[in-house]
């Protein structure tokens, strides 16, 4: 059943945006030659690799899972370890996909208070042990922004490119919500990419206006030798491909996904600053993207559910309110009055 009013539990929520939606429309017109062998699927591949400045091997999938999942396999032996934080969407929410698809990895989760990976947490696990009864460190993957909302700096990306070249260790990027990473840093995409060290990004689009879809995009292009065959086998490779590498052209070409970012930024924001003064709710985390997690009573969570709120409270701790593309103003206010009658009827 259609939620009647929008809900901000997850960007996941929203749908496709016209810019998206439109060049998936435009590509319905006649037949095209399947498996990604399209001028849609190339003209989209060429569109990232104007963005980002570099000739990178790029690949479209449908979801953020087989992303990552199918990346970090290309990366890995059977007997190499990833690097992560105990946070990272890759431990804690894909179901053992990454080890699954690389047929045995492990992952190496560093403790976090806030979701970042550090140089010196990667060092301390990369060298922990050499012998041959564990797992060699191969791949350190971190998550731009974080699962608590925080985004990594260029110069932070640096340092631990840094570290993983010191190591060599290959230096993954979950970009599930990339381009709002880039809206909060105002930096070209490369910038916190290639240039700044990283080896594998996955783009994400579903949760920057898409219906379906990621990209795949391999900075060193040797590191994407037979990767349209892990794609292939893990039912990633869409019989007609221009149906997921179209909407990436409306994305990219409009602009559209910088300002969807930027949109849901935005919005984070705004129902940050509409709460500020309330003496017992305040964010866990600062708002560095689309996400708000907050500390309140539980009481005023009990209190906001009763209204028809959705949020979730398991990730980061808190309630966490995600904002897409599409939120409607004057429904953040709306949560912001809620949250704020909630609070003055507890005090009360």
């Amino acid at each position: 059943m259609p939620i009647s009013t929008q809900q901000f539990a997850s960007d996941n929520y929203a749908g496709a945006c016209p810019e998206a939606l439109d060049a998936m429309l435009a590509a319905n017109s006649g037949s095209a030659t399947a498996y990604g062998e399209d001028e849609w699927t190339q003209r989209a591949a060429d569109n990232f690799r104007t963005l980002f400045g570099g000739d990178a091997e790029v690949f479209f999938v449908f979801n953020g899972t087989a992303a990552n999942s199918l990346a970090l396999a290309a990366l890995c032996q059977s007997y190499h370890s990833v690097i992560c934080s105990a946070a990272a969407h890759v431990e804690t929410d894909e179901c053992g996909a990454p080890e699954f698809f690389s047929n045995g990895s492990k992952l190496l989760a560093a403790p976090s208070v806030d979701g970042k990976l550090t140089p010196d947490a990667i060092r301390q696990l990369a060298t922990s042990r050499s012998d041959i009864h564990f797992p060699k460190p191969r791949v350190v993957t971190i998550t731009q922004p974080t699962e608590t909302g925080l985004v990594y700096t260029v110069e932070e990306v640096r340092a631990i490119s840094a570290v993983c070249r010191e190591l060599g260790l290959k230096l993954h990027m979950d970009g599930a919500r990339f381009a709002h990473a880039c809206a909060s840093l105002g930096c070209e995409p490369a910038e916190i990419s290639w240039k700044a060290g990283v080896d594998v990004l996955c783009f994400g689009g579903t949760k920057n206006g898409m219906a379906v879809g990621e990209a795949v995009l391999f900075f060193d292009r040797a590191l994407a030798q037979d990767f349209d065959y892990r794609c292939k086998q893990a039912g990633q490779l869409a019989s007609k491909m221009r149906f997921l590498s179209a909407p990436w052209i409306g994305l990219l070409e409009s602009g559209a996904w910088l300002r969807n970012a930027r949109h849901g930024n935005d919005c984070a924001r705004r129902l940050a600053a509409a709460i500020a003064d309330l003496p017992d709710v305040s964010p866990i985390f600062p708002v560095e993207a689309n996400a708000l997690f907050l500390s309140a009573p539980v009481p005023v969570l009990d209190a906001l559910r009763a209204r028809g709120w959705r949020f979730y409270t398991f990730i980061g701790g808190g309630a966490r309110f995600m904002f897409a593309w599409d939120a409607q103003v004057e429904r953040v206010d709306e949560l912001a009055r809620d949250i704020r009658e909630a609070c003055l009827a507890v005090a009360a």
